[in-house]
């Protein structure tokens, strides 16, 4: 019986492709920002930061699940004294 060689085709395997590339934007270009990022500019937790949309200080966008907090509204609120606790 004569021996028969199957050619395998190349395929790219999966740990060759690269990953999705993310854009890198300035903070200063950025709109908006997620509760990570925006608990990280104002120095404060994201549960301190969930306090103060719920309260209705920093005002909150949806865009899907994604919870977003303009960048400005960061700003403004970052300018002002807040003298008061965030809970309790």
């Amino acid at each position: 019986m004569e021996e028969v060689h199957l050619t395998e085709r190349k395929r790219p395997n999966v740990t060759e492709r690269k990953p999705p590339g993310r854009a890198s934007v300035s903070l200063d270009d950025k709109l908006l920002v997620g509760r990570v990022e925006a608990a990280g500019m104002l120095s404060i937790s994201c549960r301190a930061l969930d306090y103060l949309v719920a309260n209705k200080d920093l005002t909150a966008r949806r865009i899907g699940t994604r919870v977003l907090i303009a960048v400005s509204d960061l700003r403004q609120f970052a300018r002002a004294d807040h003298p008061e606790r965030l809970a309790g």
